[in-house]
């Protein structure tokens, strides 16, 4: 099959896959299904059918409540929630990690012991698999880990950092490895920052592979406690290094810091003993530094943020202990504002999840109401953005994103299939939809359930609104004539197609 043929014909499926003007008011909030239970302190990972995976949390106000194991699945077609299989052990503040095999990891955490306290800092880990609804248990980790930062790492590991864990300490990190499942130690980190709850909460993977963590309240090794420090994981040496210092006082109460379109991180939110914070600051990976960008509209704590593919971040809930009410806002990277949107009622919760699904709408679940120990709600709404964006489609032979996919032998005419396979070590050329332009965020490519080393992604030359992604075929895959592909990008798994592997 010939070049000159595969790319009009994958353009024909290109063409339905852009973005969508809705009708309906720009950044509002809708009703959606609520939880089967209510929840605060639970995940939410959005799979690769489209669904999102809720699970975990406590349902009733009070700190030392009930934990609990059970787990339900939203589908954004129906709008409903239901049940799923319950994990094997209750968590509150553990993560929750997509893997390149489609399964979800789940670590840590902390569980009560009774109603009175007190809690268990969990170790365990288990996965879920989306094809039969079951938790499974695995190995534990080496060290037990609360509200910590899980980050799934370009070579297919995910790094586990920081958190209380239970001795008066922060945990070592650690690395999981989906192909053994096992856990193992990874570097120190180089300046760790007070034993409070949540320490590398904040964990963010940037665009070189590498992971900044920012600390709650000020390092230890920090020059005269003046400020918060930062440092950088690095995947390749396995070692920790510290970057700059925040260029406010610090976070007592956890800010977020999510990756833009450009490369930088916005770090916005949080609290300062006794005030919450409105001012926000960029990190620039490339200088090592923190610099002041525009004031929020009120001040958050216990919020979410979402990038949201037209390149702007989300910011919804926060506690009451702000002094106010709470409202969403959005940030702008060209020009370094925040801007209020939509209420959603009852604004002031936090503990709540924000996943952005398929369709480029924000799904928010539960929370707690007024502060961390108000009532907890299953209630669960949709933030409709300026524009939806669809989450990428890999395209395929046929034209309907399924089966055979539209991926060449990197510098030929050949597709890749059961007779004509690709080998481990091999260059592909993937042809897709939903990359955004200009952006320097790196997709995660997935081959037969393994991350692939990713070459070079962005617009397929000479074939406007076409998208392109030179990967090399992962090594250790199980051969065969229908090996799955797909990606993750911007938190959002691509559609699913298939080549041959030999």
């Amino acid at each position: 099959m010939k070049t000159s043929f595969v790319l009009p014909l994958v353009l024909l499926g290109a063409a339905s896959h852009g973005a969508i003007a809705l009708a309906q008011s720009p950044g509002m909030f809708t009703a959606t299904g609520n939880l089967t239970t209510p929840r605060v302190g639970h995940s939410a990972t959005l799979l690769t059918t489209g669904k999102v995976l809720i699970a975990g949390g406590f349902a009733t106000p009070g700190q030392y409540t009930a934990t609990l194991a059970t787990a339900e699945l939203y589908d954004p077609s129906t709008g409903a929630f239901t049940a799923t299989g319950n994990m094997t052990t209750p968590r509150i503040s553990h993560t929750a990690t997509l893997l390149p095999d489609g399964r979800v990891l789940i670590a840590g955490g902390r569980r009560d012991v009774s109603n009175s306290g007190p809690t268990l800092i969990l170790a365990s880990a288990e996965l879920y698999d989306p094809s039969t609804g079951v938790f499974t248990a695995i190995g534990d980790m080496i060290a037990a880990h609360d509200c910590h930062g899980a980050t799934l790492l370009n070579n297919g590991k995910v790094l586990i950092a920081g958190a209380y864990n239970g001795t008066g300490g922060v945990s070592n990190a650690e690395l999981y490895d989906p192909i053994t499942g096992t856990f193992s130690l990874t570097g120190k980190y180089s300046s760790p920052a007070d034993t409070n709850t949540c320490q590398a909460f904040v964990s963010t993977l940037l665009q070189d592979g590498r992971v900044l963590i920012v600390w709650e309240g000020p390092a230890l090794a920090a020059p005269a406690r003046s400020g918060t420090a930062a440092e950088l994981y690095d995947p390749v040496s396995g070692t920790f290094t510290a970057t700059g210092t925040s260029a406010l006082l610090s976070y007592y109460g956890l800010p977020t810091a999510t990756l833009l379109m450009n490369g930088k991180i916005l770090v916005a939110g949080g609290a300062t003993q006794p005030l919450f914070r409105t001012d926000a600051e960029l990190y620039d990976s490339s200088t090592g530094t923190f610099t002041a960008t525009g004031n929020m509209v009120t001040g958050h704590l216990g919020h979410k943020a979402t990038l949201l593919p037209d390149g702007t971040v989300l910011l919804a809930g926060s506690s009451l202990f702000a002094g106010g009410p709470a409202i969403a806002e959005t940030y702008s990277p060209a020009t370094g504002t925040f801007a209020a949107t939509g209420t959603w009622s009852p604004v002031q919760r936090s503990g709540q999840t924000a996943t952005l699904l398929k369709n480029g709408q924000v799904l928010l679940t539960g929370g707690s109401l007024a502060d961390p120990y108000g009532a907890v709600t299953s209630d669960a709404q949709i933030y409709q953005p300026v524009v939806l964006v669809p989450a990428p489609q890999l395209l395929s032979v046929s034209g309907d994103g399924q089966g055979q996919g539209a991926i060449l032998h990197a510098g030929t005419a050949r597709v890749v299939t059961a007779s004509d396979p690709g080998v481990p070590g091999e260059a592909l050329e993937i042809y897709l939809t939903g990359l955004t332009d200009g952006s320097v965020i790196p997709p995660q490519v997935a081959i037969g359930g393994r991350l692939a080393e990713v070459l070079w992604f962005g617009n397929t030359p000479g074939y406007p609104g076409l998208n392109q992604i030179n990967a090399r075929v992962p090594a250790g895959i199980a051969p065969g004539p229908a090996v799955p592909v797909w990606l993750n990008y911007l938190s959002r798994p691509s559609s699913i197609v298939t080549i041959g592997v030999n």
